[in-house]
């Protein structure tokens, strides 16, 4: 039985679902507003499960208040001396689209004779942690599959990070790196790119069926997105008691190819937000879950890592909200007139054209 409480005078939401033999769930969600990018509602929830009792708490919030501006990069050696993990988001810092950017492959050798660790995380879903390691292969850049993390993985992390039973079925708003990894990781799952093709006949009396044993929806960047689709996973969500949503980013654009930005998978989960009026559970950038995993699974001090991306709302986000050193590099979304207008509260630590500025970068001498 679902008994939903919600108040248009306050800020937070508080969502009960009970089943006899199923799943007890609460949630709740404070806002906090951002008023220069769209994704001004920042989950942080809290779950529990009757039979197994199992408690998982994520945030993708961040402390508001004055930050200094960000300092261009003059000395490169200081922050690498500093740094013992170095972070990398990809598309716009490693590639963009299937182009690599220059000097990309000297940077990271150089970074790894001096002996720091290397990690690559991608909020694009579109592809497996073995697919993106075929694609780095294609570049010719020497990555192991173990130093990859996509979204797609973190969302079947986070389901295992909370006991989701076996038993429930995952529905997919996505391509098939989802379903690589639900798969993997030991999890049955329903749509994806097959729902691509169906449509839906709308008739006097018309009603849509949909499986009842699913217990999450999961929305990522999706080129086979229809109305279909969207209505599945409305119905699931809605209908089905306990269901989750989540979401393996909401970045606004992303780079299918060099030549322009390209919508991002932020489209598709708004469209399913906009007919459920539930906010995602966000597993990638800027949600500190693929953070914490990091930590844990390297050893990694957060304080001895650096988070280096094209982008404010997730990169640099997802650095701060870890408690990391952040660079931001040009060579993506974020030009410098946004990083420097007045109206942009997310200031990184540094920031710099390319990455490949580690090695063309001198420290300014001393007198």
């Amino acid at each position: 039985m679902l008994a939903n409480k919600l108040s248009a005078a306050s800020s937070s939401a508080t969502l009960f679902f009970n089943t006899r033999n199923k799943f007890h769930f609460a949630k709740k969600i404070p806002s906090i507003a951002n008023p220069f990018f769209c994704n001004s509602l920042r989950p942080i929830t809290e779950w529990s499960f009757s039979k197994k009792i199992c408690s998982r708490k994520m945030s993708v919030s961040r402390n508001v208040g004055p930050r200094a501006s960000a300092e261009q990069l003059q000395d490169p050696d200081h922050l690498i001396d500093y740094t013992e993990t170095f972070i990398f988001d990809c598309d716009g810092v490693i590639w963009k689209g299937d182009k690599l950017i220059d000097g990309v492959p000297e940077t990271l050798d150089m970074l790894r004779s001096k002996g720091k660790r290397l990690v690559f995380v991608t909020n694009n879903s579109t592809k497996s942690r073995k697919q993106y390691g075929k694609k780095f292969e294609t570049l010719g850049l020497d990555v192991k599959e173990e130093e990859i993390f996509a979204s797609s993985f973190a969302a079947a992390a986070y389901l295992q990070s909370i006991d989701f039973p076996k038993d429930k079925k995952v529905y997919v708003v996505g391509e098939e790196g989802i379903q690589k990894e639900l798969e993997l990781a030991g999890f049955q799952y329903v749509g994806g790119p097959e729902d691509g093709e169906k449509k839906i006949e709308l008739k006097p009396g018309f009603l849509m069926e949909h499986d009842e044993n699913v217990g999450a929806v999961v929305v990522g960047f999706d080129r086979y997105f229809n109305y279909y689709k969207i209505q599945y996973a409305t119905l699931c969500i809605r209908e089905n008691p306990g269901c989750l949503f989540i979401a393996t980013n909401r970045d606004a654009v992303t780079h299918l190819t060099d030549a322009q930005e390209w919508a991002g998978g932020g489209s598709m989960v708004g469209a399913v937000r906009g007919s459920t009026q539930r906010e995602p559970l966000v597993v990638g950038k800027p949600s500190t879950f693929m953070m914490d995993y990091l930590a844990k699974k390297f050893s990694i001090s957060k304080s001895q890592i650096c988070m280096v991306g094209d982008r404010l709302d997730t990169d640099i986000l997802f650095g701060q909200n870890g408690g990391c050193k952040t660079l931001l590099v040009l060579s993506g979304v974020t030009s410098l007139s946004m990083l420097q207008n007045p109206e942009n509260d997310i200031q990184p630590d540094f920031y710099t054209n390319k990455i490949s500025d580690f090695l063309s970068l001198k420290a300014p001498a001393t007198a």
